[in-house]
């Protein structure tokens, strides 16, 4: 039997398309090293997002997780996700590559990140300046439906990225829109044109095909796929591993991976899901819409709360359908960061004000000029970049660079030689407030692990104002705990 392999994505992907990286470091590391045992051929492990994220909101340092996580997994790859270019909000290279370098020497040696054009001219810069910071680099080759994304354009598109010579390509379906029978017509292009570049395949499930296009993709001859761990697999994240091993072993390919080792992990994670109020990922219906618009799922969201901010929320059908029209005009850009956000909040505006390109973001005039990549202003509609660029607006935009500062620059601003490496990317992603607010806070919470359902209970039970006792049997074994008197308020 042919053996496959897995990448599993739930500390990475999961949890940023279900829980908006909601997961706190002390719940990832309470179940890192079982994880490890389970046989993957990698794990996605962090990306820069979660800076920012971790710091403002869970007022925890990032950087724990990296130092303590890379320590539990000794049999697992860990993956980076991103790289040195190309930042959404344009950080400075020099702190970005500064970021990738601290990765290196806690043993995150391996990558994975994009071109958002598929532009593998630009991309080839980004591989180059990993390399040389000691990272092997996965390219994406990102998938899109439009009439521009012909077989044609992936054949190009997968010689050049092979062209590159990178560890391996990545067919990522970020949008959810592969269907089996365009799966059946593509993959093998994209395989013949990567040469002996080894292949993954990424999807996320916002149509609910995905799981069906991974045994596509196996019969064609993938064999190393990405999977998420319920419960967060499913909804807008990657197909569960259980579902695709299984399926994987009726077909009559032979699955590398312990399964058992892996449902203590699934335990564990709706134990945190049900603590922490975060969702159980779920199957999705099929949604045609999803073609129209290809708006990513997490966006929606955002969308509707723009509008009830404005008080039209029942105006969403309608932004989803203007936002087919602005991708259209602005040359089909794939439905991924930042051009996702920049068609989403156009479409938004439109709405808003009722007459479309009235008013335009800043980065909308940026991609128009080709600030965001040079397709941007190549492939827009000729009479739409016209009526972008006639406003004074644009003029200030006109042959703008993003600044790149030295590092001793970026140094001084940010609090001077006394900073650390590590907190001077906290301070440039986060803001050196937040990052004064996060030491203040103390060290991160602690999780139990959900293998110990004796701890948990007890736990649980402590918690609760209205018990003064509690009394635990169990095979031979019994605890008492009591709350005194003078302990219990009045």
């Amino acid at each position: 039997m042919s053996e496959i392999r897995f990448v599993d994505t739930t500390l990475r992907d999961g949890q940023l398309s279900l829980w908006a990286l909601g997961m706190r470091t002390g719940a990832m590391l309470a179940i890192a090293e079982q994880m490890d045992r389970a046989g993957f051929e990698s794990v996605e492990f962090f990306v820069a997002v979660m800076f920012k994220k971790f710091v403002r909101e869970h007022k925890e340092n990032p950087w724990d997780w990296i130092r303590l996580g890379t320590k539990r997994f000794t049999k697992s790859r860990l993956r980076w996700h991103g790289g040195v270019h190309g930042a959404f909000e344009k950080i400075p290279t020099c702190v970005l590559q500064l970021m990738i370098e601290r990765a290196v020497s806690y043993g995150l040696r391996l990558t994975r990140t994009s071109n958002c054009w598929n532009d593998f001219s630009a991309f080839k810069v980004e591989l180059e300046d990993l390399r040389k910071i000691g990272m092997d680099v996965i390219a994406n080759l990102i998938y899109s439906v439009s009439p521009r994304h012909t077989d044609e354009y992936y054949a190009q598109k997968a010689r050049e990225a092979a062209a590159m010579r990178p560890y391996r390509i990545c067919f990522k379906d970020v949008g959810g829109l592969l269907t089996p029978e365009r799966a059946r017509t593509l993959i093998p292009i994209i395989l013949q044109n990567i040469g002996d570049i080894p292949l993954e395949f990424h999807a996320h499930c916002n149509s609910g095909l995905a799981p069906l296009c991974y045994l596509e993709a196996l019969k064609l001859g993938v064999k190393t796929l990405h999977t998420a761990i319920p419960p967060l697999a499913n909804g807008s994240a990657q197909p569960s591993i259980f579902n695709v091993a299984k399926n994987a072993r009726a077909l009559g390919y032979a699955p590398v991976v312990d399964e058992e080792a892996i449902k203590p992990v699934e335990s564990h994670f709706t134990y945190v899901a049900k603590r922490d109020s975060l969702p159980i990922g779920k199957p999705l219906e099929y949604d045609h819409s999803q073609y129209l618009h290809q708006v990513p799922g997490g966006m929606i969201s955002n969308l509707r709360h723009q509008l009830r901010l404005v008080g039209m929320e029942d105006k969403l059908e309608a932004t989803l359908e203007e936002a087919a029209r602005v991708r259209a005009e602005f040359g089909y850009p794939i439905m991924v960061t930042p051009l996702a956000q920049f068609v989403g909040s156009q479409a938004a505006i439109n709405v808003i004000v009722g007459e479309r390109y009235r008013e335009v973001t800043d980065q909308v005039i940026q991609c128009a000029l080709g600030i965001w990549g040079k397709e941007g202003a190549l492939l827009m509609d000729s009479n739409v970049r016209d009526k972008i660029l006639s406003r004074p607006r644009a003029k200030e935009w006109e042959g703008w660079e993003p600044p790149q500062p030295s590092l001793a620059e970026v140094r001084r601003k940010f609090g001077g030689p006394s900073v650390s490496d590590e907190e001077l990317v906290l301070r440039v992603f986060a803001g050196e407030d937040d990052v004064k607010a996060m030491y203040a806070a103390g060290p991160p919470q602690e999780y139990l692990n959900a293998r110990k359902p004796l701890l948990l209970l007890i736990q649980e039970l402590t918690k609760r104002k209205e018990c003064r006792q509690i009394y635990v049997r169990k095979h031979g074994f019994s605890l008492i705990l009591e709350k005194r008197k003078d302990s219990i308020p009045p």
